[in-house]
C-alpha cells in the first residue's frame, strides 16, 4: 500500500473542469485562523509535482509565495511607484522614461521568478548596440534595484541582475571646451542677451549650471570689504543647487569664489535689468531673491537656458575666424572651458580642482581638462642640469 503523505506535504489530484493536475500545499494559518493553501497546476503529474516541490522549497526557505503571474514589469513598476521616495523629480522622470523605453518592453513580460542571468546578459548586449555605456549602467541599475526590492518582499529568491556586468556601449557625446578666441566671441555675443550675466559668471567662475540657476542675491557681494584683514574681495557664495535637497553636489562643492572684474560688471548690469523687469511685470512679478530669473521673477528653466545659450553661440559663430556649431554645445561646457583655459595658462590642477568644487583632481583631469598644456618642463630641466645640454650641431 502506498504511504499516505504527511500533513503539510501537499496533495495532487485531477481537476476534471480544468483538465489539469492540481498540486496543493498547506503552509500554515493566517492570523485570522484561515488555512493558507497554495496551488500549482500542470498538464501532467510530473509538471504539477514540480510546481508543488517549488512551493514547498520556498516555504522551507522562509519565503512567501509570490503570485505566479508576478512579472518583471510588476517589479519595475512597483519600484518606480514606491522605491524612489526622496529623489529629485527630474531623476524620477528620467528613470521612468528609461524603464518604460528599455526595460519593460524587453523583459517586462517575463515572470520574475523565471528571469535568468543569461537573459539579462542578452538584453544588455542587445542594448549595447544602441546605447552609451553610461545609459547601460543606469538601466541595469534600475532593473537591479527593482529586483532587489522584490527580493526584500519575498517575491523572488535571488537577484540574478547582480550576476551580470555592464558591457561597453556606444561612445557617449564627448564634452568639449571653448578655445580662448571662442570664449571671447561668446562673451561679446552675449552682451545683448537676457543671459548675459549668467553666461559671464558661469564661464569666468566655472560654476555648474545647477548652481547658477538658484544663485541668490544675498549670496552675492559686489563690493567686498577692502578694509578687512585679510581683504575680502567681491565674491559669490556657491552654497545651493537645484537638487531636491537644495545642497550642492558634494561637500567640497560648497565654496566661495572671488569674482573677476568682468563678472562684477555683468552682475551689476543684471541687477539693473532685473529692476526694470520687476517694473514691467507689475503684479505678476514673483519675488524669489534669485539673481537669474525669468521675466516674472521665477527660476530659469534648464531647457530655456540651453535654447538661449545656443542663440548666443549662433551669433558668436558669425564673427570672423570663429568656428562653432551651436547645436553641438550645452551650457555645462562653459565649466569645461573654464578648466581648460586656466590649465592652458599654467594654473596647477589642484587649484583648478578647488575652484570648480571637485573632491579631487581625478575628475578634473579626465573629464574637464580638454587642453593639456603647458608642456611639463620640470623633467627636461632637471635632466639638462644633471647631464648638461648637448652642444649646438655643427653646420
Amino acid at each position: 500500500m502506498t504511504a499516505r503523505r504527511g500533513r503539510g506535504d501537499g496533495g495532487l489530484h485531477w481537476d476534471k473542469t480544468r483538465e489539469r493536475w492540481i498540486a496543493s500545499a498547506t503552509l500554515g494559518y493566517s492570523p485570522a485562523g484561515k488555512r493558507i493553501v497554495k496551488r500549482g497546476s500542470g498538464r501532467t503529474k510530473t509538471e504539477a509535482k514540480a510546481k508543488l516541490k517549488e512551493v514547498l522549497r520556498d516555504a522551507e526557505d522562509g519565503l512567501a509565495i509570490a503570485p505566479a503571474a508576478y512579472t518583471v514589469a510588476h517589479a519595475v513598476n512597483d519600484w518606480l511607484a514606491y522605491g524612489l521616495a526622496g529623489l529629485d523629480q527630474d531623476t524620477v522622470v528620467k528613470y521612468t522614461i528609461l524603464c518604460e523605453s528599455h526595460v519593460i518592453p524587453a523583459l517586462g513580460a517575463r515572470k520574475l521568478r523565471d528571469l535568468s542571468a543569461d537573459e539579462v546578459d542578452g538584453w544588455l548586449a542587445a542594448k549595447a548596440r544602441l546605447l552609451s555605456t553610461s545609459t547601460l549602467q543606469i538601466i541595469r541599475s534600475c532593473l537591479n534595484r527593482a529586483v532587489k526590492r522584490a527580493m526584500a518582499r519575498d517575491k523572488v529568491k535571488r537577484n540574478v541582475v547582480e550576476l551580470c556586468s555592464v558591457p561597453t556601449g556606444q561612445p557617449g557625446r564627448p564634452s568639449k571646451s571653448l578655445t580662448l578666441k571662442q570664449a571671447e566671441a561668446l562673451l561679446t555675443a552675449a552682451e545683448d542677451s537676457p543671459l548675459y550675466a549668467y553666461i559671464v559668471v558661469s564661464l569666468l567662475t566655472g560654476g555648474r549650471t545647477e548652481e547658477m540657476r538658484p544663485l541668490r542675491w544675498d549670496h552675492v557681494d559686489l563690493d567686498g570689504d577692502p578694509a578687512a584683514s585679510p581683504t575680502i574681495p567681491p565674491h559669490i557664495a556657491v552654497w545651493r543647487s537645484v537638487r531636491s535637497s537644495g545642497d550642492t553636489k558634494t561637500r567640497k562643492s560648497r565654496r566661495t569664489l572671488a569674482l573677476p572684474g568682468r563678472a562684477i560688471d555683468a552682475l551689476g548690469i543684471q541687477r539693473e535689468r532685473q529692476g526694470w523687469q520687476r517694473v514691467a511685470a507689475g503684479g505678476e512679478w514673483q519675488e524669489t531673491g534669485l539673481v537669474f530669473t525669468s521675466a516674472v521673477g521665477t527660476e530659469l528653466d534648464a531647457a530655456n537656458v540651453r535654447r538661449e545659450f545656443r542663440k548666443v553661440l549662433a551669433r558668436a559663430a558669425l564673427m570672423p575666424g570663429v568656428e562653432l556649431k551651436p547645436d553641438e554645445w550645452t551650457t555645462r561646457e562653459t565649466r569645461t572651458s573654464f578648466v581648460s583655459i586656466l590649465s592652458d595658462r599654467g594654473m596647477p590642477l589642484e587649484e583648478i580642482s578647488r575652484l570648480v568644487g571637485h573632491s579631487g583632481t581625478s575628475v578634473t583631469e579626465k573629464v574637464y581638462r580638454k587642453q593639456i598644456r603647458p608642456v611639463i618642463q620640470t623633467g627636461a630641466v632637471a635632466m639638462d642640469g644633471i647631464f648638461g645640454t648637448p652642444p649646438a650641431p655643427k653646420r
